[in-house]
């Protein structure tokens, strides 16, 4: 059986993505960089989501011999003029920032800007297969967004990062506040992934 080699060291995203691919019944084993012994950081510090979702999957594929699939997200705030971005794991300015610094922070920057506070989730995907010839025409690329809108509270408990005060207004939810199941059937990730599924199953038919 082939294996996917899934290209991030953040523990919600694995979660996420092992769940989501899992739901396509793939002919591949998916491991992660701790199973297989790999200890790497990737510098995030593109331009945009697909370089650094590309950096991350050509320096993973490229130090384990494996097809790898990673992403980069960002929340993206209309307010704030879409920040904060591709920089939304280091939009806190204070070091060692939590997930819960980052929220507090972003809170703040919002005081006294006129609600609603509307926004979007983005994610873009990189597929990579280290089999020799030019980086760029082998890498493939997919896309996801979940709009909705910042509120001023946390609610929910689950998922990562932004999700506890990012309100679904359809739902009447905040990303935090679903059950994985429902999480994965209509977030950026879910969608970037859903996306990225004809060129995942043409890789792995063509790595047997």
């Amino acid at each position: 059986m082939s294996k996917l080699l899934l290209a991030t060291n953040n523990q919600g995203k694995l979660v996420e993505i092992q769940a989501l691919l899992k739901d396509l019944n793939l002919n591949a084993s998916l491991v992660t960089p701790e199973q297989i012994g790999l200890h790497l950081k990737v510098e995030e510090d593109g331009d945009t989501y697909a370089e650094n979702a590309a950096r991350k999957a050509v320096a993973f594929a490229q130090a384990s011999g494996l097809l790898t699939l990673a992403d980069d997200s960002g929340l993206e705030v209309d307010a704030l003029g879409s920040l904060p971005g591709i920089r939304s794991a280091r939009f806190a300015p204070q070091p060692g920032a939590t997930d819960a610094d980052r929220r507090a922070y972003l809170l703040k920057r919002l005081q006294g800007q006129p609600r609603p506070w509307t926004a979007r989730f983005h994610c873009t995907v990189a597929l990579f297969y280290p089999d020799g010839g030019t980086e760029e025409s082998k890498i493939h690329y997919a896309e996801g967004i979940c709009p909705g809108e910042i509120i001023p509270e946390e609610r929910g408990q689950n998922g990562f990062g932004y999700d506890p005060v990012f309100l679904l207004p359809e739902l009447r939810r905040t990303m935090a506040e679903l059950p994985m199941v429902e999480k994965n059937r209509i977030s950026h990730r879910a969608r970037a992934i859903r996306a990225a599924t004809p060129i995942l199953l043409e890789f792995l038919t063509n790595l047997q």
